[in-house]
Formats: C-alpha cells, sequence, structure tokens
C-alpha cells in the first residue's frame, strides 16, 4: 500500500506532512523487501524436497504469476490504448524489459519487478538442486560478497558522473536492471535456510515494532540508495521474527480480513497503476472530479475491490487450471 500511495499524486495531504512525505517517497524500497521475502519464502516452501523438478517449478510460477501480469496490461490499454506497440507488448509479455536501460517501465511499469522476478524463479532450481539441499557452505559467503559488491557499487555510481538522474537510462540500469537484485533474492533464501533450521517461537512484538522505526528513521535520514537491496540489514531480522512471532502483532494480522489482504496483495501491486488511469478517466469524464484527496479515497476503495475480484475469479482459477495443463507434465 505504500507503494500504491507512492505512485499517486504528489498534492496528497500525505504529502504535506514533511517526515510522512519523505517515508513515501522512498517507499519503493518495499520492492527490494518484496524480493529479500520471495527468496524467504522459496526456501520455506521447498526446503523439505530433496530436488526440484524444473519444469514442475516453472509451471507452478508461472500459473501463479503471469495470469494477472497479463490483466495488468490488458487493463493498462483501456485508457493508454496508444502506447500499444508490438515491440512493447513483446519486451513486457517475455518479462525481459528490466534488462533494458530505458525500456524497464514500459507499459504497466510495475512489471519490471516481475520482470525481475523471473530471473529469480529461472536460476532458483539450480542453486537449490546444487547448493542450497546439499548445506554447501559457500553459497554464504558468494551472497554476503554479491550484497556487498551491489551496495557498493550502487552508491558510487549514483554519486558518479555517470548517473545523471531519475527519469534517465542511467537511473533505470542502476534501480531495475535485475543482476542488481539478485544479492537481496539469495539473502532472502539464506534468511529463508537460517530459519528452518533455527526457528524458535516466541514474542517478538516489541523487536518487530523497533526495526520497523529503524527502517522509517534510515529512509529519512539516511542519504543512501536503499533500492538494491542495504535495507537488508533490517529487512532480514523483520521477516525472521515475524515469521517466529507468537506475540500480539502477529494475533492480530492473522485475523481473516487482514489475512485476505495478504491474499491479494500481488493484485493490487500489479493492477493498481492501469486502475488509476481508468477511474482517473472515469471520474473526470463524467462528474469533472479531479480534485486528489477525494480521488484517492474513491480510488483505494475501488482499488481493493478490484484486486479481490481478480484474486478470487482470475488469479485462483487460472493457477488452478495452468497447473493442470498437460504439456506442463
Amino acid at each position: 500500500m505504500a507503494i500504491v500511495i507512492s505512485h499517486f499524486n504528489k498534492d496528497l495531504f500525505l504529502y504535506k506532512i514533511k517526515f510522512i512525505s519523505d517515508i513515501f517517497l522512498r517507499a519503493n524500497v518495499g520492492v527490494s523487501y518484496f524480493f529479500i521475502l520471495s527468496g524467504f519464502i522459496m526456501i520455506v516452501a521447498y526446503h523439505k524436497k530433496e530436488k526440484i523438478e524444473y519444469l514442475d517449478f516453472y509451471r507452478n510460477r508461472i500459473a501463479r504469476i503471469y495470469p494477472l501480469y497479463v490483466v495488468g496490461l490488458l487493463l493498462y490499454f483501456v485508457t493508454r490504448y496508444s502506447d500499444f506497440g508490438f515491440y512493447k507488448t513483446f519486451l513486457y509479455l517475455s518479462g525481459i524489459q528490466s534488462w533494458l536501460p530505458g525500456k524497464a517501465l514500459v507499459l504497466n511499469f510495475p512489471g519490471w519487478s516481475i520482470s525481475v522476478e523471473f530471473l529469480f524463479y529461472l536460476v532458483f532450481p539450480w542453486l537449490y538442486n546444487y547448493l542450497y539441499s546439499k548445506g554447501n557452505k559457500s553459497i554464504w559467503i558468494i551472497a554476503v560478497l554479491i550484497w556487498i559488491g551491489t551496495q557498493v557499487f550502487s552508491n558510487l555510481y549514483i554519486n558518479s558522473l555517470s548517473y545523471k538522474g531519475p527519469h534517465t537510462d542511467s537511473h533505470e540500469f542502476i534501480h531495475y536492471f535485475p543482476l542488481w537484485h539478485i544479492n537481496e533474492f539469495l539473502i532472502g533464501s539464506l534468511a529463508g535456510i537460517f530459519f528452518v533450521k533455527n526457528r524458535k517461537e516466541k514474542n517478538y512484538d516489541l523487536a518487530i515494532v523497533l526495526v520497523f522505526i529503524a527502517i522509517l528513521l534510515s529512509l529519512v535520514f539516511i542519504p543512501l540508495n536503499f533500492h538494491n537491496g542495504l535495507m537488508a540489514i533490517f529487512f532480514v531480522p523483520a521477516i525472521y521474527m515475524i515469521s517466529c512471532n507468537n506475540g500480539m502483532i502477529t494475533k492480530v494480522f492473522s485475523m481473516k480480513p487482514l489475512e485476505f489482504l495478504g491474499e491479494i496483495s500481488y493484485a493490487i501491486y500489479i493492477i493498481h497503476i492501469p486502475v488509476l488511469y481508468i477511474l482517473r478517466s472515469f471520474l473526470w469524464d463524467n462528474f469533472h472530479i479531479s480534485q486528489s484527496n477525494a480521488v484517492f479515497w474513491i480510488y483505494i476503495l475501488v482499488l481493493m475491490v478490484v484486486s479481490a475480484l481478480f484474486y478470487q475469479h482470475v488469479e485462483k482459477p487460472m493457477r488452478d487450471y495452468l497447473r493442470k495443463l498437460s504439456f506442463f507434465k
């Protein structure tokens, strides 16, 4: 939701308060959390297997991610049909846009992160079969070195003459190029290995709150590039403690309505831009409403409802259908 808000009009009331504004202006760090969490979840889901079958894994990942990825593009074309082009559509549907500086944000731009995820899915079975499942300790050293190297390079690059600022190819290169995010997936996977071997359930409520306060303060007061995994120093302990927690925070977020919000979170993320474009066009054309604060509350409500509908009637049934197709077997 922080990412959704960060993509909304900056005239929104939340941007009138400096501390809160500073947080939402850097809310794209939430994608880094998503990448780390992906590595963590992959290990939790597969750690009992001796070996991952490549085709089974790819089938399940395509079934999980791709249907709504395509829906996001179709919704985008409802109001941005003039943007249609075979080349751009090919880049988006093939998931290779993030490999090409200047093209990473093509069409439904949140799709850039799914393009990066496709790389993670491509390499995970190999990593698991040859390193993780065999207890190969070298991956720990390799992952940490890749993480350190990425952070040093990212921050040096952004402060160099090669970086031309926002909305340039150099910005897309350092923020969206998939190889700058592999460190996050690797670190998340190692956190998952640590979790499945050392899980200790206890009340981490206070520690979780303190870690998230540290995250917010870092985003506001530390002028570094957190987008490429630097925040792992806080995200990893947060993910571990949330996963082990048996305190009040877990009890609250285990309530069915909040659990359902978690279920529809991918739909929220991948369709929030086209839904925003469609809603703005509809409200202006029919009611001449353009005032940001009014549109915002309507937008959040519509986004939740539409995401829930797509989750129930597209994401879940298509996932089950694709997993059963014979040509995947």
